[in-house]
Order: structure tokens, then sequence, then C-alpha cells
């Protein structure tokens, strides 16, 4: 009985490790406005991440973060306000408590390790935030990771600011060209600039420009719930995207784990 008690747990363990997606979060906490005449507060987007992680984790996958240089990320203190989690307000508390306490989040591998070991994962998740536009635009490994991810059809997500790191990728490299992308719509780029910081950061209109790259954009109304899956890609609007973006994502999971075990 405890022989087979032992069986058991490893093959869960196994089968764990073939189902983990990979996280991969900025390590930002400032982000630089008006070229340099104001500095705000930034990081990852508190619901935007811990929504898809909660969806991922509770359909039985498991998970690793990677964080430049290994970081901790820290979370934009705007996306603790309350109108971003309309309901969900238990959930808010709870991903507090979540990246407060959970090891596995205050003690992310780094973006070179993950790239190391990138054959165990079968999805990549990137989480929105101005943070990212600091740190990950620049990571010459981002564009390893996408490229890596792409070549071997495992479902990447990126979510409202993170599909500008598609980018990254030099035009006669990128394996997204004619893909339908979303992403943080102009309205909500200029709502987010006018409104909430109150300046211009560096990199902005992530939307022409992916158009500019040759992706075909598609987007949903201010605050939609509205995200968009072309093959493995599934990108996502605001962070008030969350149901879409999973919903997505756990259905290309699934299809790829199909055609795996053909």
């Amino acid at each position: 009985m405890k022989l087979l008690l032992t069986l058991v747990v490893a093959a869960n363990m196994a089968q764990a490790q073939r189902n983990k997606v990979l996280f991969v979060m900025s390590a930002a906490d400032t982000l630089e406005l008006n070229n340099g005449e104001k500095f705000r507060q930034t990081g990852v987007f508190l619901n935007e991440f811990y929504l898809a992680y909660k969806s991922v984790t509770e359909a039985g996958y498991s998970v690793d973060f990677a964080t430049p240089g290994g970081i901790v990320s820290t979370i934009d203190e705007e996306s603790v306000d309350d109108k971003y989690w309309k309901d969900n307000l238990t959930v808010k508390n709870e991903a507090l408590e979540f990246v407060n306490t959970d090891s596995l989040f205050n003690n992310p591998k780094t973006l070179e390790k993950a790239i190391e070991h990138k054959s165990d994962y079968i999805g990549l998740i990137i989480p929105g935030g101005q943070g990212l536009m600091v740190d990950l635009k620049t990571d010459a490994n981002i564009p390893v990771l996408l490229k890596y991810f792409a070549k071997e059809k495992k479902p990447t997500g990126l979510i409202c600011h993170a599909p500008s790191l598609i980018l990254t990728i030099p035009k006669d490299e990128n394996p997204y060209i004619g893909f339908e992308v979303n992403c943080v719509s102009p309205v909500e780029e200029f709502v987010i600039e006018r409104f909430i910081m109150k300046g211009k950061p560096q990199t902005r209109k992530i939307a022409k420009k992916l158009r500019r790259l040759g992706m075909k954009y598609r987007q949903g109304l201010p605050k939609a719930n509205f995200a968009v899956s072309d093959r493995n890609l599934i990108t996502s609007q605001n962070p008030f995207s969350g149901d879409a973006f999973n919903r997505h994502y756990l259905a290309s999971l699934a299809k790829y784990q199909q055609n795996s075990s053909k």
C-alpha cells in the first residue's frame, strides 16, 4: 500500500511537471514620464497576473515565475484599487495575500534559467502593467522566449501591454506577422496617460506599432472583457478582460495537449 501511494504521488508530480506554465514578470518599480521630468511607481498589474494564475492552477497546471535577474516583482499600486476588481474584492484580498506569502512568487527564476529549462513548459503567460515597458521590452531574453514558444506552437498569453513585446522580435525573424492581435486600445492608452499617470511614457501607441509590423489588430470597447486567440497566441486588452483571456488560454492549453498526445 505504501509503495502504491509512493507511485501515485510520483506519477502526479511527473504529470504536474509536464503541465507547467511559465509566468514571465516585470521586476521594474519605477516608470519615467515626460522624458524624465516625472517618475511614477509601477510594476505588474495585480489582477492581470493573479486572475490568470488562479485560472491555470485551478485547472490543474503548475506554475513557475521568472523575472529579469530573479528579482521579485513589484505590484503596481494603481492595480490595488477596488475599481479594477468589481465584485471580486475577496479575490483581490486573496491576491494580495498570495504575493506576500507565496514562496514561488517570492523566489522567481532568472530569465536565463527559464530559457535553460524552456522545454519544461507547455505554455507562457506575460501579465500586463507598465513595468514591462521598462525592463522586459529591452531584455534580450524576451525575443528568445517568444520565438521558442511560437516555434513549438505552445500557448502564449500576452496581457494588456504585454503584446508590445512582440515588437522586440526583428521583422525578418518574427513568427507572428499576420496574426490577429489585441492589446491595450488607443483610447485606453490615452486615458491612462492623461487621467491616471498624468504623463507620457517613452513607449506609446502600441496598437499602431503592431499594425505597422504586419499584425491584424482587433479591439473591443474601452473596459471591455475582450481577448483574441489566433493559433498559439492569446492576447487581451485590459484589467477587465480576465474572463475572456482565461477562457481562450485554457482552451489553447487543452488543444495543445490533445495535439501533443497524438
